[in-house]
Formats: C-alpha cells, structure tokens, sequence
C-alpha cells in the first residue's frame, strides 16, 4: 500500500507584546503554560502534527516579538503564511485597538489583494483574568466586518478553547486552499519526524 501524504501549513501568531502569543503556542504544542512574561527575541517557531477530519498535517507555528519589533524581519518572515492569529489581551483595549494594524501589515507585507479571503482566526487572550475591558461583542462585530474571521476567547494559562481554535483556522486555512496545494510527500514527512521540531532565530 502507498503512504498517504501529508499536508504543511505555515501559521503566524501577530499582536502586541505581552497579549500571550508564546504562551498560547507552548500551551498549543506542549500543554504547558509560565506565569513568567519573558519577551520574543526576532522569531521562533514550533511544529506540531494534527489529524484534522481524517488529513494528516504539519503545522508550522511562527512567534515573533511585538509592537514595531516584527518589522525587521521583513517580507522573508511572512513568506509562504496560509493562516493568521491575531491575538489581544481581553484586559487591555489598546492591544485590541492594534489588531487592524497588525493584520493591514500582515496583508501588506504578504501581498494580499483581499485580506478578506484569506485565514484569519481573532483571539482574546486571557479569559481567565476577571478585569474583562474587550468585550467579546465588540470582538466579533470586529470579525465579522473584517472577512467574518474565525473568533474566539481563550486562555493560555487554563487552556480553555486553546486547541479547538487552532483546529478551526486550520480548518479554514485548508478551506480556502486549492486542492493538494500543501501535499509534500510521505518520505519528506519521515525525515521532519527526525529532526527536533522546534527551531528558532534571533534578530
């Protein structure tokens, strides 16, 4: 019998510094949170297998730091991205008043001549603290009107919705694909398998 292939995707975390994006990733990959804030230096990134509706996928998660720090990295950071999160804290507004930066420059330094057809996923980090400033109403008016992105609240440090919203942009990401578009074959699957999966490099 044939192996069965696999599929890659590329994923970005975006948003300001201190919304949890490293914290949802290591939550994501490995289950395990850190109370400890300690800042993304230039970038870094893990893989993680999933079995999404019966197809086998790769997903490559990419962190970078905040704020205008992101910017250095240039159009090569972004290259290749089939699916965005977008992530503010719930008790911080400015970090949710960012996120149409972020995700216009996102789109700018991609090439995207409509954002709204590409695979978006909004997150509101911490649901967990009480002192709530981002209302999830406001949030999902938010999506709606930008693509009717994926929305969800969650938190890194309980893991509440961590991994059903990580399986649901993956869902829309392969969606919005052209069929086989990420098929990499079986034997290039082995040898990642190999190889550790998470990897990083500072700017």
């Amino acid at each position: 019998m044939a192996s069965r292939g696999r599929q890659m995707l590329k994923l970005l975390l975006l948003g300001d510094a201190g919304v949890g994006k490293t914290s949802l990733l290591n939550q994501f990959v490995n289950r395990e949170f850190t109370a400890q804030y300690k800042a993304t230096i230039g970038s870094d990134f893990s893989s993680k297998q999933l079995d999404i509706d019966g197809k086998f996928v790769t997903l490559q998660i990419w962190d970078t730091a905040g704020q205008e720090r992101f910017q250095s990295l240039g159009p090569t950071f972004y290259r290749g991205t089939d699916c965005c999160i977008l992530v503010y804290d719930v008790t911080k507004p400015t970090s949710f008043e960012n996120i149409k930066k972020w995700r216009n420059e996102f789109s700018m330094q991609l090439g995207l001549s409509n954002a709204d057809d590409f695979a978006f996923l909004l997150l509101g980090n911490k649901s967990d603290l009480p002192e709530k400033a981002v209302q999830p109403s406001a949030a999902r008016e938010f999506a709606q009107m930008n693509g009717d992105m994926l929305f969800f609240e969650v938190s890194a440090k309980t893991a509440d919705n961590v991994q059903t919203s990580f399986e649901a942009i993956v869902r829309r990401a392969l969606e919005k694909a052209p069929k086989d578009d990420f098929q990499i074959p079986s034997s290039v699957v082995k040898l990642e398998n190999q190889q550790d999966t998470k990897k990083g490099c500072s700017c």
